[in-house]
């Protein structure tokens, strides 16, 4: 299959997606719109940045979020904050304040800036002031909450619950545990009362200066997906900053049609995991090295992450059969970010094959798009690297809709142009 430089976003990709959110209707659901965050559109647009300065990013971005996973512990968090995932507007308090949050389906706890600060990153928009607010309660220590089954290394001060979040990159965030009055969109609003986050007085770190904190829309009890009630989630994401795409919340996500391939989430995670069995290209099956090795839910299907990161016996053995199949000579990645790469003499006229990736519950074929990444007019490379932890990013994600199911514990992916 063909695919050029000219078709594929030329200089940008889904690195990370900036979405407001504008009117939500969870009943039935609503589709909204996702600016990607170096589209012109985006408010965070840098034009100052070289595409070779935003492929480092990227790739500095997406180590952070594997590099979280591979060394989670007790006292470490799994959430990266500059693995960010979407921007989203909503409104806190009574009466309603507006925030801006990093959405990110890597996890679960709602966190804000809130007055005093202790100690406070640089923000933009106006910090949230919870003593301005007749909805606010600070949750106790003897909280069903307040403990570490839903908010990680919680802590009692002065009969007062409070979180401690402290990120690999040494980022943290901390404050109280409360409730407050969340409302989601302009037109035809939807109101979550006593709804419970963290109000942030100690937060510090990499945490972009447009946000205010994270929007948790993991599969856990306090992430907002869970406290409004909404159990279904998809989105479109498109390969042309010229488009925005597509995320919808509630019924009206679910993904269906002849060409849905359904996956089972892992049973022994939180996290949005499936199983990654084997690859092909064209008829060859890369194996596992060892059976052993296919583990429950050993992918994480992840929209923060851009790249895809196979474990590295099976990334040796897809690029093996990569290069018995493509006849162009192997060069190296003129901005050091990606390993195997090829230059491409006439690029309007270059082929590529599919990619299978075998997912317990079925196949997802990848079109060249998923799966390489031109990074100039001349020298395309694959979009995939080795590691120690799965991840599925969002580069391979383009041009499907991408459904999660939490009642029916699936996800499903479906073949689409992202850009209508």
């Amino acid at each position: 299959m063909s695919i050029s430089p000219k078709s594929q976003y030329s200089l940008c990709f889904a690195l990370s997606l900036l979405g407001i959110f504008n009117s939500l209707i969870f009943s039935e659901g609503t589709t909204l719109e996702l600016i990607h965050r170096d589209s012109p559109l985006s408010p965070v647009y840098d034009p100052s940045l070289t595409h070779a300065e935003r492929l480092r990013n990227a790739l500095h971005h997406s180590l952070d979020r594997v590099n979280s996973f591979k060394h989670a512990n007790p006292t470490k968090s799994s959430l990266k904050t500059n693995g960010g995932i979407y921007f989203m507007k909503y409104s806190i308090g009574t009466p309603p304040f507006e925030v801006v949050g990093i959405a990110d389906t890597g996890s679960d706890l709602i966190w804000t800036q809130c007055r005093p600060c202790i100690r406070c990153y640089k923000q933009n928009p106006p910090i949230f002031d919870p003593s301005k607010s007749k909805s606010y309660h600070t949750l106790p220590c003897n909280s069903s909450f307040c403990s570490s089954r839903y908010v990680e290394s919680p802590r009692c001060s002065r009969g007062t619950c409070q979180y401690f979040y402290d990120y690999f990159d040494n980022s943290h965030t901390a404050g109280n545990l409360a409730t407050e009055t969340i409302t989601i969109g302009n037109e035809n609003p939807v109101t979550s009362s006593k709804t419970v986050f963290g109000c942030a007085h100690d937060s510090a770190g990499t945490f972009p200066s447009i946000g205010s904190g994270i929007i948790g829309l993991g599969r856990g009890k306090l992430s907002l997906l869970s406290q409004l009630g909404i159990r279904k989630l998809s989105y479109c994401l498109t390969p042309s900053l010229r488009n925005t795409s597509k995320i919808v919340l509630g019924e009206d996500a679910v993904v269906s049609g002849a060409k849905v391939v359904r996956i089972p989430l892992a049973t022994n995670s939180f996290e949005y995991r499936i199983t990654l069995e084997t690859l092909s290209v064209g008829e060859k099956r890369i194996e596992f090295e060892k059976q052993e090795d296919v583990m429950e839910g050993n992918m994480a299907v992840d929209s923060g992450t851009t790249f895809t990161f196979l474990p590295t016996a099976l990334y040796n053995g897809l690029v093996s059969a990569l290069d018995k199949t493509i006849r162009y000579p192997r060069v190296v990645d003129p901005h050091g970010v990606f390993k195997h790469c090829y230059e491409i003499g006439e690029p309007e006229k270059a082929i590529f094959p599919i990619i299978t990736a075998h997912f317990k519950g079925g196949d997802v074929k990848l079109k060249p798009i998923n799966t390489f990444f031109w990074v100039n007019d001349h020298v395309v490379c694959l979009s995939m690297l080795p590691s120690e932890v799965g991840f599925f990013g969002n580069i391979a994600q383009l041009n499907f809709w991408v459904g999660y199911d939490l009642e029916a514990s699936t996800v499903s992916f479906k073949p689409a142009d992202c850009t209508l």
